[in-house]
């Protein structure tokens, strides 16, 4: 009954006051570049991104730094009528594996709709070097969506854990995320380069 790309491992029966998207604690997605045509290995064409230009994670990693804790991410989403953009990031960084791949790691309370493909077309602008680590934070303190960030492909992201609870926090949770939650104070780094200025 499953599609292909989805195998259930075990079942049971939700407990009140649970609701998949709502109770949710966290979410953790990852992110698979290849910035090496030798590297690109067919296989894995389905999970990872072909990049032509080589990448410099540690760039990535500093413009990364600006999206971790509470901020407006409407730079980075696709806005919905009556939806929030407000996300708690809580962990965004990439690191190469041994096999050359360039993994980026998202961890947060929620993503908008393509946020984590939003930042990784953000990211690996700074990565190619044809942006500045700042530009990330400049487009964040912005909060509108630049047509000069490019939204990554679809194919190499993958939702890997979602976290929840105990049994008897679920109904709390869901209701505390269904608050909307007010805009957080965000200050521009010093060396901030926002499209439209802080």
């Amino acid at each position: 009954m499953l599609p292909d790309d989805v195998r259930l491992m075990t079942i049971r029966q939700a407990p009140a006051g649970f609701d998949a998207r709502f109770s949710a604690l966290s979410r953790r997605y990852s992110y698979r570049v290849c910035d090496d045509p030798a590297r690109a290995d067919p296989l894995r064409r389905r999970d990872t991104l072909w990049h032509r230009a080589g990448l410099d994670p540690a760039r990535m990693n500093d413009a990364a730094l600006s999206c971790v804790g509470e901020h407006d991410f409407a730079a980075f989403c696709r806005r919905r009528p009556g939806a929030s953009t407000i996300r708690s990031v809580r962990r965004l960084d990439w690191h190469r594996t041994e096999s050359g791949i360039l993994t980026g790691t998202f961890v947060a309370d929620a993503f908008c709709h393509n946020m984590v493909r939003s930042l990784t077309g953000a990211l690996l602008s700074v990565g190619e070097g044809t942006r500045p680590p700042s530009w990330v934070a400049g487009l964040l303190a912005a909060g509108v969506r630049d047509p000069s960030v490019r939204v990554a492909a679809p194919h190499p992201l993958c939702l890997e854990e979602v976290s929840y609870p105990p049994d008897h926090e679920l109904a709390a949770r869901a209701e505390q995320t269904r608050r909307v939650r007010p805009a957080p104070d965000f200050r521009c780094p010093p060396d901030c380069q926002p499209p439209s200025g802080c």
